[in-house]
């Protein structure tokens, strides 16, 4: 039997797609974090987005960040403590984006790619976007025990690619 060298070096389709987010975030300019973001109902790609200011606006490369401070109550083992969070709110996330730009028809039973795991905000948005899996490859610590305990609770799939590796032209230095 002969092996065609095109079919062994195929991607998966999680890698395929997960790739495609990867260079969406390439066309990001946020100074701290390049996310993608994309919509894919079966094996059909519907639409892609990244983080950034709105459109017509300077973004934090031409204008900086627009940083603000929150404190968030948190309790681990009984025990109370105040945690301080850092957010740009100049910039739109990617899967805020995602969602300003397809259909809801589009999105019901689709899945969404994200390089980043979606913070609170966007999870709880994603949650009433009719998807049904969302699949990210960078984990996000801040919010990440609330956004698995939403996920549980809507039934939406919700996936690590812990083993995936992001094409080389998108590689980029985050900063946490």
């Amino acid at each position: 039997m002969v092996t065609d060298s095109r079919e062994s070096a195929r991607k998966d389709w999680d890698t395929y797609f997960m790739d495609i987010a990867y260079m969406v975030s390439t066309r990001s300019r946020c100074l701290r974090r390049h996310v993608g973001s994309v919509l894919v109902q079966g094996k059909k790609l519907l639409g892609t987005a990244y983080n950034g200011a709105p459109m017509g606006v300077a973004d934090c490369s031409e204008a900086g960040c627009m940083i603000v401070e929150e404190l968030e109550l948190q309790i681990t083992g009984g025990e109370e403590q105040m945690i301080k969070k850092q957010r740009c709110i100049r910039t739109i996330h990617a899967e805020q984006n995602l969602l300003l730009f397809t259909d809801r028809i589009d999105r019901e039973g689709s899945t969404v790619y994200v390089t980043d795991q979606p913070c609170w905000t966007c999870a709880n948005m994603l949650a009433n976007s009719g998807i049904n899996e969302i699949v990210y490859h960078r984990s996000y610590p801040k919010d990440s025990d609330k956004v698995v305990n939403l996920m549980q609770q809507k039934g939406i799939q919700f996936r690590s690619l812990a083993d995936y590796e992001p094409p080389e032209q998108a590689k980029i230095n985050v900063k946490s």
